[in-house]
């Protein structure tokens, strides 16, 4: 294991098995490369991984955190077109080493005595079925609702329909006439359950938006987007950006993102995706407003205004004092 110069914690792994799941999705095992452990993490969790020479893409890790030591599980869809993360990791094979970051998690489970709502579409099963295992493992009271095209095109489908927990499980296809019944989910909503859904973004859009018009509050809906909707930019208005430490001030104009701006100057913000998505990236805020522009941080920790995405968020205000 190792540091970068943006103080990021890459470690080297193997991958010891390369498995098709469903119909252009593979699913990736892999372990440390030195054979030691590899550091834990909670259900929701992804990592790095760097597919090639400065290409990094995030992945969502889908196995059992508390028997992960030894290795993770990936699963990897090929998008058409591939923007090359992929297709780079399809053309991984087994036996091949490939270094990923330590895990991070923006997307783990609410301690609760409620109910569990977990709803994945598509390859957004692959934090889904971490969270599930782990509901499983706790005795805690959850159940699975998972849309795909198709069988063919569900991964893990065969390992739902025989795990532990199969009778949490329910599949709803497209090509078969199912669909996902989000009023009868939430008929028996209590104040204390909470709904994780991960997908694509049309999608989540439609559950997230679906379940508030049925009685969901906000603090109830968690959400992990593998890629941004779109956000509109067409008010954006320049504003400055105030270094506490050194007290330089920098002009962030309608077209750079603080990221941008400080790199220019010397001053570099570890970044991966670059699109709020992830959260490596996140800073402290000493003063001013922010518009936030990320999928990572709650309604609460936005309303705190105590810390930001720079690679996509900006100021609501002329002057924003950042903690560097």
């Amino acid at each position: 294991m190792k540091l970068d110069a943006a103080h990021q914690l890459w470690m080297n792994v193997t991958v010891s098995a390369k498995v098709r799941e469903a119909d252009d999705i593979y699913s990736f095992r892999l372990t440390a490369a030195d054979g030691e452990t590899l550091p834990r993490f909670a259900a929701g969790a992804h990592i790095d991984v760097e597919v090639a020479p400065g290409l990094v893409r995030q992945y969502s890790l889908c196995n059992v955190a508390e028997q992960a030591r030894t290795g993770y599980e990936i699963a990897v869809l090929l998008t058409q077109p591939s923007r090359g993360g992929s297709a780079g990791m399809h053309a991984i094979e087994a036996g091949q080493t490939v270094r990923i970051s330590a895990p991070r998690n923006h997307f783990g489970l609410t301690a609760t005595s409620g109910r569990s709502i977990l709803i994945a579409g598509g390859v957004g099963i692959t934090p889904i079925l971490s969270m599930a295992a782990e509901l499983h493992a706790q005795s805690r009271a959850f159940e699975l609702h998972f849309s795909a095209r198709s069988p063919a095109r569900a991964a893990f489908h065969q390992r739902l329909a025989e795990c532990a927990f199969a009778r949490h499980v329910r599949f709803y296809f497209d090509s078969e006439g199912q669909k996902l019944d989000l009023a009868e989910i939430a008929r028996s909503r209590q104040p204390d359950d909470h709904l994780y859904v991960c997908g694509p973004g049309g999608f989540m859009d439609f559950v997230l938006g679906e379940s508030e018009r049925l009685g969901w509050s906000k603090t109830q809906l968690h959400q992990e987007y593998f890629s941004p909707p779109a956000s509109e930019t067409g008010g954006d208005a320049p504003f400055e950006v105030r270094i506490a430490s050194t007290g330089e001030v920098f002009p962030v104009p309608v077209d750079r993102t603080v990221v941008e701006v400080l790199a220019e100057h010397g001053i570099e913000i570890p970044t991966s995706c670059e699109q709020g998505i992830c959260g490596t990236c996140i800073t402290r805020v000493l003063s001013g407003s922010i518009d936030h522009r990320d999928f990572i941080l709650s309604e609460a920790e936005k309303a705190r205004n105590d810390q930001f995405t720079p690679c996509c968020s900006r100021a609501a205000c002329k002057r924003i004092e950042l903690d560097l």
